[in-house]
This record gives C-alpha cells, sequence and structure tokens, in this order.
C-alpha cells in the first residue's frame, strides 16, 4: 500500500455494497411509508437529528417492534436531562429478540481457549431461557428485584441476561478477573437478590480459581437471598452455602421446562441493566439504562450502522465487564448470529483470534484498537497465514485508532472491507460516531455521526465548530441514555457528570474534531489534554507519533500545571526487551514529536517505566496518573480493584516523591 496520512482514502463502498445496505433499504421505506426523500447520508442524518421524535417512531414502526401496547406519542419532552420516550408503551426487551429467532442456523458460535467452536441454536436458547426464569420466578424473583452476574463471556451469560430480562427483574455483571473489592464496589450499590457466578475461569492457559471471591461476595452482600453457581466442566459444586440458598447452574438447567417462556409487559423506560463506569477515581457511578431505549438504539446500530443481515456472524472481542458485551448481544437483533470467544486473544499466539475468524467464517470482526496495535507491534500478517475474505467489516473502539493501524488493517487483514472505527461510552451502550456503509473511509477519520445522535465539537464559548478541536457534545437526547444514576434520587449526581458545563446539552468529555464532509477524529479525553502555549493537543496524537518507533511499545504523557513553577510534562515510556532509553533514542523520541506533532508538545522528560496503568476495559489511566503526580492521595483516585495491572501504578507513586 502507497504511503498514507491522515484523511488519505482508503475504501469507498461499490454501487452493489450502496445498493444492498440496510440504510439504502430503510431510505426506501422512508420514501414509501412517510414520504420522506433523502439523496444522502448527510441529509437524512440531519432530518434525525431536528425531527429526533419522528426519526425514533419511524425506527419502531420500520423494526416492527413488539409490544403489548402502542406508544401514545414518541418523545413526550424533548429535554436534557429529563426526556419522556414512548410513554404508554409496553414492551420486553428480550421478547423483541426472541421474536426474530430463526431455526435453520445457529444464533452464537462459540469458542474457549483450547475447546473445539461449538453451535447453539435458537430452540436450544428459548428452553434454557424458560426453565432459568421458571427457577427464578421461584426464588422470589420479580421485576425491579436486581440479579447479579460474576461470569465470562460465555453463552450461559447470555441466556441469563434473557431469562432476567423477560421477568423485568434488573441485571448487572463483572468479569470473573475483577477482584471482589471492586465487584462489591459495584454490586453492594444496587443490593441484588441472586448472585449468578462460575467458580473459576481459564484465561492463557492458566485456571484461576474463583470459589473464594465467590464466597466472599456472599458475605458482602447482605440482600443476596439465592446464588446460582457455574461450576468449571468436571468439577463438583462448591462454595460456601452458610449465607443462603446456594443451586448448580447443570442441575437448575436439568429440570423440565413446565411453564411457556413468557414477557413480562413493561414500560418502556423499565430499567434492563446498571453499567458502570469505570471506577478509576471512586465509587463506579451505576448507570441506570432501559428496556425500550436500548432496545431501539442496538436495532439502529446493528442493521443501519453495522449494516448486519441475516447470515452474518458479527464478533467482538470483550468482557463481560464492557459495555460492549451488551453491544454484541445486540447483533442478534439483526439476524446475525454472534460469535462468542472466552479467553485471552493471545493465547497460545497472537493469531488466536484470526484463527477463529477463519473457523467461524466471521464476517463483522470487532476488537479494540489496543488489539490492532498489539497485532501490529508483533508483526503478524494474519490474512497471510489465514483466509480472512469473509471480513467486510472491521469495528474498532476503545480508544482512537492510528493512520498506521488503519494501513494495518487493510494490509493484513482483508483490503476490501469496511473499516469502522466508532466511539461512545457505556453512558449510552452505544457509539454515538461510527460507520456507515453508504460512505468512503479515510484513514484516521471516523465517518461521522450516527442517526439521531447530534454530536457536536464545542468550543470555549459552547459555540459548534468545524475542523476545530473542541468538546465533544450531543445536544439532543438519545433513547439509550441514562435513566438515572443508582440511589442519585435528586440526579445531582447525574447533571454534574455530564450538564454542569453546558446546561441541557451533554458534554461527554472527549475531545473531537469534525471536517467539512461529517468526518471526524478523537483526540483523547478532554481532562487529558495537553495545552502547551496556547496550543491544545489530545494524548493519542503524541501516543501515535511516539508508538510508530520500534523500540515503544506503549506510553503515557501527563502535563502538570503546578502552582508556583511552570507546567512540567514527563513522557513514560514502555519499552521492547532490549532496548535501552539513552540520549540516542531520547533524541529520537523528541524529534518524532517534533516532525509528527509540534513542537511546542516536547515533553520535558522522558522516563522508562516498566508498564502503564490501564482500567479493566483496557483504558490508559491518564487522569488517576496525573492527580497522583499533582500531589493527591493514590488511595482516593487510583481503586486497585478497577485496574487490569494495580501493582503499575506504584512506580508513579514513587515518582512524585521525586517532583
Amino acid at each position: 500500500m502507497a504511503e498514507i496520512h491522515e484523511g488519505s482514502l482508503l475504501w469507498q463502498p461499490s454501487p452493489e455494497i450502496i445498493q444492498n445496505a440496510n440504510l439504502t433499504h430503510y431510505m426506501a421505506w422512508l420514501a414509501c411509508h412517510r414520504a420522506l426523500h433523502f439523496d444522502n447520508y448527510a441529509d437524512l442524518w440531519r432530518w434525525s437529528v431536528d425531527n429526533v421524535g419522528d426519526f425514533w417512531q419511524t425506527l419502531w414502526d420500520y423494526f416492527a417492534i413488539r409490544a403489548s401496547q402502542p406508544p401514545q406519542t414518541a418523545l413526550a419532552e424533548r429535554v436534557m436531562p429529563g426526556a419522556r420516550w414512548f410513554p404508554g408503551a409496553r414492551l420486553n426487551y428480550a421478547e423483541n429478540f426472541f421474536a426474530r429467532q430463526w431455526a435453520d442456523r445457529p444464533a452464537i458460535y462459540y469458542k474457549a481457549e483450547d475447546e473445539p467452536l461449538q453451535t447453539l441454536g435458537w430452540d436450544e436458547i428459548a428452553r434454557q431461557t424458560a426453565v432459568l426464569a421458571q427457577a427464578l420466578r421461584q426464588m422470589g424473583v420479580q421485576p425491579g428485584d436486581r440479579v447479579v452476574a460474576y461470569m465470562p463471556h460465555i453463552p450461559q451469560t447470555i441466556i441469563a441476561l434473557f431469562a432476567v430480562a423477560s421477568i423485568g427483574a434488573i441485571w448487572s455483571s463483572c468479569s470473573p478477573d475483577f477482584g471482589s473489592r471492586s465487584v462489591l464496589d459495584r454490586f453492594q450499590q444496587i443490593e441484588p437478590k441472586v448472585l449468578i457466578a462460575v467458580d473459576g475461569y481459564r484465561y492463557g492457559g492458566k485456571l484461576f480459581d474463583r470459589r473464594t471471591t465467590v464466597a466472599e461476595l456472599q458475605a458482602g452482600l447482605p440482600t443476596l437471598q439465592h446464588t446460582i453457581l457455574v461450576p468449571l466442566p468436571g468439577r463438583e459444586l462448591a462454595a460456601d452455602s452458610t449465607h443462603h440458598s446456594v443451586h448448580n447452574w447443570d442441575m437448575l438447567l436439568a429440570q423440565p421446562q413446565t411453564v411457556p417462556l413468557t414477557f413480562a409487559q413493561l414500560p418502556f423506560d423499565h430499567p434492563l441493566w446498571v453499567l458502570y463506569s469505570s471506577g478509576t477515581t471512586g465509587k463506579p457511578k451505576p448507570i441506570v439504562q432501559g428496556h425500550g431505549g436500548i432496545l431501539l438504539e442496538h436495532l439502529k446500530m446493528a442493521v443501519l450502522h453495522l449494516d448486519l443481515k441475516p447470515g452474518d456472524r458479527f464478533f467482538w472481542f470483550t468482557s463481560t465487564g464492557w459495555m460492549m458485551w451488551n453491544f454484541l448481544v445486540g447483533g442478534l437483533l439483526a439476524g446475525a448470529a454472534i460469535v462468542v470467544y472466552n479467553g485471552s486473544p493471545g493465547y497460545p499466539t497472537m493469531d488466536a483470534l484470526w484463527q477463529l475468524a477463519e473457523e467461524a467464517g466471521i464476517t463483522y470482526f470487532g476488537a479494540s484498537a489496543a488489539y490492532v496495535s498489539a497485532c501490529a507491534k508483533a508483526g503478524i500478517r494474519p490474512n497471510q497465514a489465514h483466509n480472512l475474505r469473509a471480513i467486510k467489516a472491521f469495528g474498532s473502539t476503545g480508544s482512537p485508532l492510528s493512520v498506521e493501524n488503519f494501513a494495518w488493517v487493510y494490509e493484513n487483514v482483508n483490503p476490501d472491507l469496511a473499516l469502522e472505527s466508532v466511539s461512545g461510552g457505556t453512558d449510552v451502550c452505544t457509539a454515538f460516531v461510527g460507520g456507515c456503509r453508504l460512505l468512503p473511509i479515510y484513514a484516521g477519520e471516523i465517518q461521522g455521526a450516527c442517526l439521531g445522535a447530534k454530536v457536536q465539537a464545542f468550543n470555549k464559548a459552547g459555540e459548534p465548530v468545524l475542523n476545530e478541536v473542541g468538546e465533544l457534545v450531543i445536544t439532543e437526547p438519545m433513547p439509550s441514555m441514562p435513566l438515572y444514576f443508582w440511589q442519585d434520587e435528586r440526579g445531582e449526581r447525574y447533571r454534574e457528570s455530564y450538564f454542569a458545563t453546558y446546561p441541557g446539552v451533554w458534554r461527554h468529555g472527549d475531545w473531537v474534531k469534525f471536517n467539512e464532509r461529517g468526518g471526524c477524529v478523537i483526540y483523547g479525553r478532554s481532562d487529558a489534554t495537553i495545552n502547551r502555549q496556547g496550543i491544545r493537543m489530545g494524548t493519542s496524537e503524541i501516543y501515535r507519533a511516539v508508538e510508530a518507533l520500534d523500540e515503544v511499545l506503549d506510553s503515557m504523557v501527563v502535563d502538570l500545571e503546578l502552582l508556583g513553577r511552570e507546567s512540567y510534562m514527563p513522557l513514560f515510556v514502555v519499552l521492547r526487551p532490549g532496548a535501552v532509553l539513552d540520549d540516542e533514542l531520547r533524541q529520537r523520541i523528541r524529534e518524532k514529536i517534533r516532525q509528527d506533532i509540534s513542537p511546542r508538545h516536547l515533553p520535558d522528560e522522558i522516563i522508562a517505566v516498566p508498564e502503564i496503568p490501564y482500567t479493566l476495559s483496557g483504558k490508559k489511566m491518564e487522569l488517576p496518573v496525573r492527580r497522583i503526580l499533582l500531589g493527591h492521595d493514590p488511595h482516593h483516585v487510583a481503586n486497585p480493584g478497577a485496574m487490569r495491572n494495580p501493582d503499575a501504578i506504584v512506580f508513579f507513586v514513587q515518582f512524585r516523591q521525586k517532583l
């Protein structure tokens, strides 16, 4: 591939792709059923955000939402916060999945480390969901009760979600790589009645026993009345049962189905699940989202933006502690099968997921930008070892995808795929900027704002700007926005989190720049932005430059504005084994930043570190490190239970003593 730079054209949809795109079908439906005619995506998007109530009503009708009562209107109050969506409607999230089930092909492809690929069909999913829902009702679970899961990314977790949602109970999950303190920080806030948990899991070829952790969760959750344990294959049921009843998943699911699968009919805004903020600076915020809002949003994304169709096989590498797990399940709404992988992406080699892609026939491959970067750094060329021609789209999220990694995907996966870099958040359980199969793809760019998401860049005066880095804001309500935060009765924490800067406007906390064609680039978290000599720079720009050097595996930069002295900006780097941070390498790092970024953003010091601290969801902990280096108590700003590598913070605590 020829040398590329930001904005280089990498892909254009063919006339056949445009003709067969779900978006094209939706636009034809609008013309036929609403007399609405749009010549291009930009015009469609503008209509969708200028007429948000009408837009979401068309999705209700287009997708034929299964509901026992229709809504009185789509949007009763067009305000933020406090928008009232689809009042009067009665529906159920889970019912709309089963209304779209099929019998002629698998619904779930499942692969665990060192185990063969398995499949699961809708008939078996329905049977297990009905039996589990029956058992939960016998345990006294009612609408509004909380059922929490300490579960890995396995089919049982998806079945548990469907069963809980069918009753109208409220779901919440954590991955079993979370420690007990981190899990309790989340689950204690919502006072669950039932815990569903594994007693262990395998990752990277190793067995991790979680029986002690489960016992700690049982002891730390006084409202628990029942635990359902999913034992590792070949392991007998073993857990502390002194607190309440403990049940074996396999024994429960072996019971005969005595009642049909039924679905509680609930208001549009009945709570579906509780997700959590990262928890790096205190107890995680418990974010409550509703049945109807999530259903419509995930239908919109899966069908119109990801362009999933019946027969597609949709994969995203995720865990149950990341909102992308919930998002992946939503792919079933499009009639696509989902591919579930339980294990390390690097075991036994970095080819593990690419082997899965070939074996399962994945058509939409999703992963984090960090995974793409790791593959590129490892020097692997997956399309030389595997047949990846089935992959027609590639999704990337979690952090900005660099121009170099755009090029890597096209060179080493499939030159004909649509590379859809997306960005959104746990707060809305979706992407608000992402892919569009009708538009070209340019290196380093996200294609644009999603339908119904009025995303803009604001300057300091709160004015929308083009070709200028600004605060990412959303200026119209979306139905998947949080209903509220749990135990935030007055909504103070909710308003402070999103609406304190621009009243009535959602401030997300990212830097973004939009161009004239609607494309955008995310430049990292706005609170971690580097501001030198009045020039603002997102940290991702500096990482892209620094990590392009072969010797540098990872990096973190923080700008410390210390009282009584000039700003001090250290750059921390993790080096490839055998590399040495000598004067020559330091000079090359500075020259790379000078040439690729600007001379204003040269670090004051470059320091080698063993590793960079990350959250469990794979985000660099820039803000906690910055606060530690500014003198804040590390125990108050960095929760070890919310970290992937808690020992990594020790270096920065010690480094603070030298400042």
